[in-house]
């Protein structure tokens, strides 16, 4: 995804350098834009609220940061000066019942402070469908693109279907669905028409936004070569996977409530993205037009199919390649919620579970086995006690064990981890990972590497629980009998983990 593109040859501009602004950059299509604008020759300012989420991206030194809230108007438009063209990839699924009011709000701020900045162009990114009777989440996409194009500045709103790369959400959607279920009960959007695009040509598109005429303001239908619906394409993803042929049973009457609670359970997905993403796709969303070839030309080789996107996703994940992902873009905690390096726990009460023990192993070698915890590695001990907890909180509409791992063996700062998040890491040193599991409370899980006094490697590892309410107390207690197997289990085994680990391919502290 981060080879460079080569610029639209349609007119003179395409070769001028360009100065832009990328919101969502730590999320699934902003993380990936951003690397090819830079490769495009373009200078790039990213706006986010929290830098610290951007510093494990490896371009975050040939980029500008601007730090604003969406929704505060002064910040944005400070964040906005001196650029050309802004790019709008901000979204609110999930984030709760108004969000739809929401995206409304944060799409009116972006486009005043545009034009209060002498922004030329606007580039939003949202969905396609031409129906008429619209679930919450397209009716969203949809009243974002209109206030953007009824307003001060001309904008480009390219209207995407299903977006296939690795990481993505509609990709593991259907990923999870495929491989977890080689026969399933389906509701009726499985017989939805939808026209899949690859990520590598919606971010050709997104890149080549830049330098189109000043004048131009429409949205554009982009979309795949394939018009397919959900079940073709998970009857297709097996195919590229190399799986049998699913049996898929259509069953209508399965409510999207149900259906919702379906997908929340067997995908990665939490009910609160997973029911507005369920209902949206009785949507058909299928291209009526292709206008956007008259202005940027399609690649000799044609758009991506459908099944070599697959094909293309599933190579980066056994590579290790996969450099963004859906979730990284989820945040859990409010800026307001206490950290665990608070010293004075303004907000009460606070549980703790700290253990540490010597390690026979290099500083080196006990960093790897902590970096690598998680998804394919698991987490060192009683391996039932956290499936069932995932199952619990699948159940509970949290996110569960199975959003895994983006890389097997590195994290970054604001990745998501399994039903964790990673909050802090000191490379060498510490991994701090704040919970994002359904509970009465808030929670982390410090791992440190230490040096005893005699020069001995230390395994360090703290359970922080906030509780909140008389709830939060008693999750507290209820849990506490299984913290010996479960976090003393751990200490042990990541030791002996640790022990095991190839001293040459190690991390010292001193790096």
């Amino acid at each position: 995804m981060n080879q460079p593109l080569a610029p639209p040859t349609d007119t003179d501009e395409s070769v001028t350098a360009v100065r832009c602004l990328v919101t969502g950059a730590t999320g699934y299509v902003g993380g990936r834009l951003v690397p090819q604008l830079l490769a495009a020759g373009h200078s790039v300012r990213v706006m986010v609220r929290d830098p610290q989420k951007l510093r494990d991206f490896p371009w975050v030194d040939q980029v500008e940061v601007a730090v604003a809230d969406a929704t505060d108007a002064d910040a944005v438009q400070r964040a906005m000066n001196g650029m050309e063209v802004a790019y709008y990839l901000l979204h609110s699924l999930g984030s709760g019942p108004d969000f739809e009011a929401t995206e409304v709000r944060m799409a009116r701020t972006f486009a005043e402070a545009a034009a209060g900045a002498a922004v030329r162009r606007i580039v939003y990114l949202g969905g396609l469908t031409h129906d008429t009777d619209l679930s919450a989440h397209m009716r969203s996409r949809q009243e974002v693109g209109d206030v953007f194009l009824t307003g001060p500045v001309p904008t480009i709103a390219l209207r995407a279907a299903v977006i296939i790369g690795s990481g993505s959400l509609s990709f593991e959607m259907v990923r999870y669905l495929t491989e977890r279920l080689p026969a399933m009960v389906t509701p009726k959007w499985v017989k939805t028409r939808t026209q899949p695009i690859a990520v590598r040509d919606v971010l050709r598109y997104l890149v080549a936004c830049a330098s189109l005429p000043q004048t131009l303001n429409r949205s554009f239908d982009i979309g795949g070569p394939d018009v397919l619906t959900y079940e073709e394409m998970m009857q297709g993803y097996a195919r590229a996977a190399g799986l049998r042929r699913r049996l898929i049973v259509n069953v209508p009457v399965l409510t999207p409530r149900l259906s919702s609670r379906w997908v929340g359970v067997v995908t990665p997905l939490p009910v609160a993205v997973s029911k507005p993403l369920v209902d949206s796709l009785r949507n058909e969303s299928v291209c009526q037009e292709h206008d956007i070839a008259k202005y940027i030309a399609d690649p000799a080789e044609g758009l991506l199919g459908f099944e070599d996107s697959v094909l293309l996703a599933l190579e980066r994940i056994r590579e290790a390649r996969v450099t963004t992902r859906w979730s990284q873009a989820s945040v859990a905690g409010a800026p307001s919620d206490p950290l665990p390096t608070d010293p004075a726990w303004a907000g009460g009460s606070l549980y703790t579970d700290h253990r540490s023990a010597p390690v026979d192993a290099t500083p080196g070698q006990l960093w790897r086995i902590i970096e690598g915890v998680g998804g394919q590695n698991g987490w060192y001990s009683f391996p039932f006690a956290w499936e069932l907890r995932g199952l619990l909180d699948r159940l509970a509409g949290g996110v569960g064990l199975r959003r895994g791992r983006r890389d097997p063996q590195r994290l970054m700062v604001g990745e998501s981890l399994d039903f964790w998040r990673v909050e802090e890491i000191i490379p060498g040193e510490l991994l701090r990972l704040r919970a994002e599991m359904k509970m009465p409370g808030l929670a982390w899980l410090e791992m440190r590497v230490l040096r005893g006094e005699n020069g001995e490697t230390i395994y360090d590892q703290r359970a922080v629980f906030h509780p909140r309410g008389l709830a939060g107390h008693a999750y507290w207690w209820s849990i506490s009998i299984f913290h010996a197997i479960v976090f003393g289990g751990m200490v042990r085994n990541i030791g002996k983990a640790a022990h095991r680990a190839p001293i040459a391919a190690s991390v010292t502290m001193e790096q």
